[in-house]
């Protein structure tokens, strides 16, 4: 029996591409681990009007870790277009897979490693090591949203807040609205995952990326739930940033920072921009942690025009799986993992077109599955 069971979720698009290439890095780095696959994604939804069925959820119950791909997602009247005809009518309504998976597995802290690797020509600066914090589970990714408006629920926030004046007489079909929810426990928990990585690995500062000037009530509470926390980190100082300045400064300074902290909107957004500063979504990796599960995807989307092409960059999803090996406590594999991935991408002499290479998704993953071969037999 293997020490570890998976759960092997490619989903769609350069989905499977990727995890093609995770599963020859695997083989080499001899994770003693049973790789089961499950369904997931658009192929799905356009045939069983659900992008994760119940066998996929029954499986995810089952499992020490899942490794996932990407998924295509579309907006709600373009998804239903799309059903099956036998399902179209019905009411089916298009709801995120991924999203649904954070909320149903309480998946609440998204971590996002964003480090320059020496050598790589798309570095914005080469000494760029951020590591950002999104709550996964609330804020306006919570998806309490509604349109049209019901009149009850106008006539209540109107109750409560008068600037809702002006949109009481709005038409229906001309209104629709997004609730941004935020908890105490929610933003002390993220904050809190955010100081003790921290203090783990050395960081020296804790930055808490919020707008509270204006979303005065929600960025407010995240604020005071932050400043509670950082009182037991005495070692470690907080920071607090409006989202708006923190782009700014990531552009200009971004060697200033180390662990960035945000609700889902604004963790989504400084994210990406800190992976466009290290050299894109083919270098961004994402963990997905919490009480009942842990998964792990890259963050660069399905990208449906290049499937099956192997034309995009692995190195995402490879260091991916390096954060998988870290949270199953195969150190010296996470650590003979990254150290290949580095070199690879100094000797600059196996890249995909993103770098200005020519080769393969699949031959930068042999490459690199080379290296960890070579690492492992002088570790033997």
């Amino acid at each position: 029996m293997a020490k570890y069971k998976i759960a092997w979720l490619p989903g769609d698009g350069v989905g499977n591409d990727v995890m093609e290439a995770a599963k020859i890095v695997l083989d080499k780095i001899n994770l003693d681990a049973e790789y089961i696959p499950g369904d997931i994604g658009w192929e799905c939804w356009v045939n069983e009007g659900d992008a994760m069925p119940q066998r996929t959820i029954d499986l995810l119950n089952s499992v020490d870790a899942c490794l996932f791909g990407a998924i295509t997602s579309k907006p709600k009247d373009e998804a239903e277009k799309e059903l099956t005809p036998a399902l179209q009518g019905k009411g089916i309504q298009y709801f995120s897979p991924i999203v649904r998976l954070r909320q149903m597995f309480d998946l609440r802290t998204n971590m996002r490693p964003c480090k320059a690797y020496k050598g790589n020509p798309l570095n914005y600066k080469d000494d760029i090591d951020l590591v950002i914090f999104r709550e996964n589970t609330e804020g306006m990714y919570a998806g309490v949203e509604f349109h049209p408006v019901p009149a009850d629920v106008k006539e209540v926030l109107f109750k409560h807040n008068k600037k809702m004046k002006p949109f009481m007489e709005v038409p229906d079909d001309e209104f629709a609205m997004s609730t941004r929810l935020m908890t105490t426990k929610a933003c002390k928990n993220i904050t809190r995952d955010a100081f003790e990585y921290a203090r783990k690995h050395g960081y020296k500062s804790v930055t808490i990326v919020e707008k509270p000037n204006v979303l005065r009530e929600t960025g407010g509470l995240m604020i005071k739930a932050a400043r509670e926390v950082a009182k037991d980190y005495p070692d470690i100082e907080m920071w607090e940033t409006n989202v708006d300045a923190m782009v700014m400064w990531l552009v200009k300074n971004p060697q200033d920072y180390g662990v960035l902290v945000a609700e889902n909107l604004f963790g989504d957004i400084i994210s990406d921009l800190a992976a466009q500063l290290v050299g894109g979504l083919g270098f961004a990796s994402s963990a997905n942690l919490g009480g009942k599960l842990a998964l792990f995807e890259p963050t660069h989307g399905s990208a449906p025009k290049y499937a099956g092409k192997y034309k995009v960059n692995p190195m995402a999803m490879l260091l991916t799986v390096k954060l998988m090996l870290d949270y199953l406590g195969e150190k010296e594999k996470a650590e003979i993992l990254e150290a290949s991935i580095a070199q690879v991408i100094e000797e600059g002499n196996v890249r995909t077109y993103d770098m200005g290479g020519t080769n393969t998704t699949l031959e930068v993953a042999e490459e690199v599955a080379a290296k960890v071969a070579e690492k492992m037999s002088v570790k033997a």
